[in-house]
């Protein structure tokens, strides 16, 4: 049986990240004249982890390398940019703009058990990809546990503070 810590404040976060979705979505779109949204879209974000890293995934299609930054201050990794619409000829003339353009910030807090030393990033085929290693004390290890009777020596395996609960190997 796993213990699961009581966060008060859950709610409350999940309530402030809904309205501010809300607030930084694509309104604009309907109400900008040529169907342009400057400033209103946000590129989309996968965030997962293995054993050993935390893996940041964005989609900037379109984008060149120069037209976004990233950065890690204070356990919050930032990605911010602009992505620009460029008229192909002034004689152009568009009937529908779907696609969204203008600046973006996106920003995560990292958890403490990940670090920002031998952080890596790679941009390729629209798909920013950071990896971010896992700090050495957090990861899994096994400890070996010995008895003087006749019964065999176990093995606990431990896992990190987010993992569910230790097994014991015999």
């Amino acid at each position: 049986m796993s213990i699961v810590r009581y966060d008060p404040f859950r709610d409350l976060r999940t309530l402030q990240e809904e309205v501010s979705r809300l607030f930084t979505g694509n309104l604009t779109r309907n109400f900008d004249e040529e169907g342009i949204a400057r400033g209103a879209w946000s590129p989309s974000v996968d965030i997962y982890e293995n054993k050993e890293h935390i893996v940041l995934e964005a989609e900037l299609p379109g984008m060149n390398r120069d037209d976004f930054d990233l950065s890690v201050e204070n356990n919050v990794i930032t990605l911010r940019g602009e992505r620009h619409f460029e008229k192909k000829d002034e004689t152009d003339n568009y009937h529908r703009v779907e696609r969204a353009y203008g600046g973006f910030t996106r920003s995560f807090t990292l958890p403490n058990t990940v670090s920002a030393e031998g952080a890596t990033a790679e941009y390729k085929n629209g798909v920013l990809r950071v990896t971010l290693p896992k700090r050495e004390e957090t990861k899994a290890r096994r400890i070996e546990i010995k008895t003087d009777g006749a019964q065999a020596s176990k093995t606990i395996e431990t896992k990190t503070e987010g993992a569910k609960a230790a097994s014991v190997k015999g």
